[in-house]
């Protein structure tokens, strides 16, 4: 069976019929969302497509959908789980393995060294600090450290984490990475002021190394010009390709943390589409595809993530975010912070050791 059919086959028993109800109820949450991103207000905050559909699946959760989860349950998992993995994998369009050689060494040992730091720090807050369970602190940190929400989404399959602790990960690096969008082009903008001497390629490194959602690092990128914008996307990109390998070491290490009956050890469990997301990228780095096809897989792409994050918020209920308290948005906070003046740290020490 190959790639796609394990991906739209549906489970045993579970018929197209009994999915059309949560998949139309995910479609139509997703061009509700994709409407909202092209209007130029909307987009000038930077709330993308993704961000707009779980917020609009958010809303629709706590309002009427708890009428219609009987009969729309089984579209809005398989939304959520299966079409998830397609988006995962067909993101790796979006990357090349010529966009990380333009950065060089540099851009890549910044990202490497803010990813694993924040990831580290994450794991020792959450559960030293905050003594959260072991789920929700990986999948903040993972979705702080490396791409926001669809790292979160991503994770979630690895560490098995139930869909509560994936909707309150998600909101708060989405929380924090909008605040991002308004704090980024103040402190560029008060550096220059106090005659800081910031070039505009430099400040872009720091923000697509630091910032949590591609589209947030557009928006931080566009408000201050388009020498910060290119460099922060790449920068961006840099980190999310990380993400496939990042997933892979997280997975081994679960295998040795967990013993089987007879002193032998679970087996790595690869997550199988961490590498289709490579093969991906490599298809698009050898352009092996024409550009319209790559821009039609992308445009599938889009909404494809958008319905899995339509169906997350879906089954987001605010008594659950209620119920997990503080201590995540805490974490996130701090985190947050990290980013911002820890990046900054690692930003300058690398410059300075290979600029």
């Amino acid at each position: 069976m190959n790639t796609l059919s394990l991906l739209t086959t549906p489970r045993p028993g579970v018929r197209l019929a009994a999915l059309l109800p949560g998949l139309l109820l995910t479609g139509l949450l997703t061009w509700l969302a994709l409407q909202l991103s092209e209007i130029s207000g909307v987009a000038a905050l930077g709330l993308g497509a993704l961000t707009l559909a779980i917020l609009a699946g958010i809303v629709a959760g706590n309002t009427f959908y708890p009428r219609l989860e009987a009969a729309a349950a089984p579209g809005v998992t398989f939304a959520k789980q299966r079409l998830l993995r397609l988006g995962i994998i067909l993101y790796g369009f979006r990357l090349t393995f010529q966009q990380v050689a333009s950065v060089g060494t540099t851009g890549w040992l910044i990202d490497f060294l803010t990813l694993s730091s924040t990831f580290l720090l994450a794991c020792w807050l959450g559960r030293r600090v905050f003594k959260l369970d072991r789920d929700t602190t990986w999948l903040i940190g993972a979705g702080s450290s490396i791409c926001g929400a669809a790292a979160v989404m991503a994770t979630g399959p690895v560490t098995r984490a139930d869909a509560g602790k994936s909707a309150i990960a998600v909101a708060t690096v989405v929380l924090y990475g909008t605040l991002a969008i308004f704090v980024y082009p103040w402190l560029c903008h008060w550096l220059q002021a106090q005659g800081v001497p910031v070039s505009a390629q430099a400040f872009g490194i720091y923000t697509g190394s630091t910032v949590h959602e591609v589209a947030q690092v557009v928006a931080v990128g566009h408000a201050i010009g388009p020498e910060a914008e290119n460099a922060a996307v790449i920068a961006k990109m840099m980190r999310v390709m990380m993400l496939a390998p990042f997933l892979l070491l997280l997975s081994g290490w679960l295998a040795r943390q967990a013993p089987v009956a007879g002193g032998a050890r679970v087996p790595v469990t690869v997550p199988w589409f961490a590498l289709a997301f490579i093969g991906a990228t490599m298809v698009n780095s050898l352009h092996l595809l024409p550009p319209h096809a790559v821009q039609a897989l992308l445009a599938l792409d889009n909404l494809l993530l958008a319905m899995a994050m339509a169906a997350l918020g879906l089954t987001t209920r605010f008594s659950a975010l209620k119920q997990a308290g503080v201590r995540p948005l805490l974490l996130g906070g701090l985190l947050f912070l990290w980013l911002m003046a820890g990046g900054a740290g690692i930003n300058l020490l690398v410059n300075a050791l290979l600029g």
